[in-house]
């Protein structure tokens, strides 16, 4: 017998980063050596407070089911950091907490999308924007943001891809996988255009916000355009700042009607989240950002350390992060050349491969829909950063204009 899969599944794939993640996994398993540039995931454990927290709610009995649309406590806490750090105001019924931002994410999209409704996704991208949209049913418009700009959507591109279908526009910032940030005059003219067209909606991922290099507070749209705060949907969590990504938790706040439908389409699939997990959250709400200051400084070294390795390199042209946790690195003048072997280079999937064979792991940009580039994540070690800049660097030395 067959198993005959949905059109529905069909339209997606497995994460490219998982399996990036898992061929470096079993290499380094068999024993090579392979430093895995590959996942955007703290290597700083999550703050003793937070653990604390979450021992206490163990303790405490609090392990039953939770409310679909959070604990309240939470939610309040929510509400309390969005004034806070982001100097936005939402009532509490706006607030919705999902089991990770990206499960926010997807409740977002089945609770508005209707088959071939049209989602603006500037690439690159973090791949779970269009499959979310394919798996629920609508069209992913692409919209290429390129080195020249700095890999960020600009006010005329945005003005000639709306349509009649539009039903949603995304913005990531900090960028995943580019680390691009938006200035003010940049989201302000964004803002001119989105004016222009009540029918779209719009999708802030902001989940490295805190991630930053330019020792500027986190800013969004809706702090130059508050007037758009009525179509938003603002996505947060606590992984990537509190290096938390395995509790599972995340949140979005937006209109009530939204986040009243994502409720309800989130009571048929997980129900409510972790109610330790939640725990644990509200104590990193409620902890403040001290901790921060230092992780984000390892980073920025990190960053500084690769970008400096790598632009020296003939044939690789940086792109330096402003925030996030990676490196997007375009490699065209990579593409026909030869490696030791005799092999031609001829896609970003083969530079990927041949640094792979080198000792360095990371992910083509294909996987974020923009070739030929290829992301490296600087998450872990400074010292593990900075050796795969000089494996890099040697493994391009190593190739040639002939076989």
């Amino acid at each position: 017998m067959t198993l005959r899969l949905s059109k529905r599944v069909q339209r997606v794939s497995l994460s490219a980063n998982a399996a990036a993640k898992s061929q470096a996994t079993a290499l380094r398993e068999a024993g090579r050596d392979i430093l895995d540039l590959t996942t955007g995931e703290p290597d700083f454990d999550t703050p003793e407070h937070i653990k604390q927290a979450a021992y206490a709610a163990i303790a405490a009995g609090a392990t039953k089911y939770t409310p679909t649309p959070g604990v309240k406590a939470l939610r309040i806490a929510v509400q309390r950091k969005l004034q806070q750090e982001n100097q936005l105001d939402y009532p509490l019924e706006s607030i919705v907490i999902g089991n990770g931002a990206k499960q926010i994410i997807f409740n977002a999209f089945a609770a508005t999308l209707d088959d071939g409704d049209q989602v603006l996704v500037p690439t690159p991208y973090w791949p779970s924007f269009p499959d979310s949209v394919r798996f629920n049913g609508g069209e992913p418009v692409f919209i290429e943001c390129g080195l020249a700009q700095g890999c960020k959507l600009t006010a005329e591109q945005l003005e000639q891809r709306i349509g009649e279908r539009t039903r949603w526009l995304i913005l990531n910032g900090p960028g995943n996988p580019s680390g691009a940030v938006y200035s003010a005059a940049e989201l302000r003219a964004l803002a001119e255009v989105l004016r222009r067209h009540p029918h779209v909606l719009i999708l802030l991922d902001e989940l490295y916000e805190h991630i930053r290099f330019d020792g500027l507070p986190a800013q969004s749209l809706l702090n130059v355009a508050p007037d758009l705060q009525a179509r938003s949907l603002l996505v947060g969590g606590v992984s990537k700042t509190y290096a938390m990504t395995g509790w599972r938790i995340g949140f979005g706040a937006g209109p009530q009607a939204l986040t009243q439908a994502m409720t309800v389409v989130q009571s048929q699939s997980t129900s409510g989240a972790s109610s330790v997990g939640q725990a644990a959250a509200l104590a990193a709400f409620e902890g403040g950002l001290d901790f921060l200051r230092s992780q984000v400084a390892a980073y920025q070294q990190r960053r500084d350390a690769l970008v400096s390795a790598l632009r020296e390199v003939d044939g690789l042209e940086v792109l330096e992060p402003q925030g996030g946790f990676f490196v997007f690195v375009r490699c065209v003048g990579l593409l026909g050349r030869y490696r030791p072997d005799g092999q031609r280079l001829q896609s970003d999937a083969d530079v990927v491969a041949y640094l792979l064979e080198e000792g360095v792991a990371g992910v083509a940009g294909s996987a974020y829909g923009l070739s030929p580039w290829f992301r490296l994540s600087i998450a872990t070690a400074t010292e593990t950063v900075a050796e795969a800049g000089r494996r890099i660097a040697q493994a391009c030395r190593q190739l040639r204009g002939e076989p």
